[in-house]
């Protein structure tokens, strides 16, 4: 008789188990890569609360969206959020009930924090403003609040005086550790937690106002670095970064050459608009001409908006549950949703 030991798990008498059938290698994609048809039927029977004048009065200046884009794309993504929304708060309860820590009433609710991240005139803005407009319409989450990380920038008299003017946008020309505190209290359920608010107009930040956001059921935090992972502190140790605090993130995805031609439109824009009153900082660029202007916006972007997009920004992309790919027309393409 033979003394070769049996397969693991052949039981005597039984007949080997089957082999799983493979149409091919086994993925270890972190994402399921969706086309934009694919999406779009994912929305199911989710009804477009949104008017096409309510879409535009969304709409960040340069941005191409309609209502085809907002029923394809954004319809999807917020039955999504909502269906996270309702598995986080039931996974939250399942650990509570766990821990015998009944949660209590004054502190239920914890807010959902969505982070949204993406290069400068990619559109993140507007992606932000309509998942608030869209999100606050569903019954289970009325109260939908929207924070920029440009009320955390440095003050420019604080950048001057570091020498980071030539690097704002770039992860150090944030405080940091008062954004993370301020979501982190949010997160926490305090009843009131206040951010700084950033003027385009004077490109700074605005003393002695402050953005006051209380108990909401949703935060959306929408920044340039908002994915950033924690720095080592002094100490060598680990910190909390705010992305450490996000249930759910989107990176707004494009290629370089589309985002750049996109910054140079905005800028035109502007120059024809905002830039045309007296107190904004800009206003010089509509004392020259058009070409000259081009080249002050050219250079910005040559030095300062596409380095900080190839080394901290894009860098990010595959920390982000959900990534939104734009072509050249501002349009979203394709998606890659990060599997659980």
């Amino acid at each position: 008789m033979s003394t070769a030991p049996r397969a693991a798990g052949h039981l005597p008498g039984l007949p080997p188990p089957p082999r799983p059938a493979h149409n091919g290698p086994v993925s270890t994609k972190p994402y399921v890569d969706l086309s934009r048809a694919d999406w779009s039927a994912l929305r199911e029977r989710t009804p477009l609360p949104l008017t096409a004048a309510e879409v535009e009065e969304l709409r960040g200046l340069g941005d191409v969206i309609d209502l085809d884009e907002v029923r394809d794309i954004y319809l999807p993504l917020s039955r999504l959020l909502n269906l996270y929304v309702a598995a986080t708060h039931g996974l939250r309860n399942a650990l509570n009930t766990f821990l015998d820590r009944p949660e209590r009433p004054e502190r239920s609710g914890t807010p959902f924090v969505i982070g949204i991240a993406g290069s400068v005139a990619v559109g993140k803005s507007t992606v932000a403003r309509l998942l608030r407009a869209l999100l606050a319409r569903w019954p289970e989450h009325p109260r939908v609040e929207l924070v920029t990380t440009d009320g955390f920038l440095l003050p420019k008299a604080e950048l001057e005086r570091r020498g980071l003017m030539a690097r704002k946008g770039f992860p150090e020309s944030y405080d940091r550790r008062a954004l993370t505190r301020f979501v982190a209290d949010v997160k926490a359920g305090k009843p009131e937690v206040s951010a700084p608010v950033y003027s385009h107009l004077v490109y700074d930040i605005v003393p002695d106002e402050r953005l006051t956001v209380h108990r909401p059921d949703i935060l959306i935090v929408e920044g340039l670095n908002v994915l950033q992972p924690a720095l080592p502190g002094s100490d060598g140790r680990t910190r909390l970064a705010v992305a450490d605090y996000f249930d759910f993130s989107v990176y707004v995805d494009a290629r370089t050459a589309d985002i750049e031609r996109w910054y140079l439109n905005r800028f035109r824009k502007l120059r024809q608009t905002a830039f045309q009153n007296p107190r904004s900082y800009f206003h010089t660029y509509t004392q020259v001409s058009e070409e000259e202007a081009l080249d002050y916006a050219r250079n910005t972007w040559r030095t300062i908006n596409c380095p900080n997009l190839q080394q901290n920004i894009a860098p990010t992309r595959g920390r982000a549950t959900l990534q939104l790919h734009k072509g050249p027309d501002h349009k979203v393409e394709r998606l890659s949703l990060r599997k659980l």
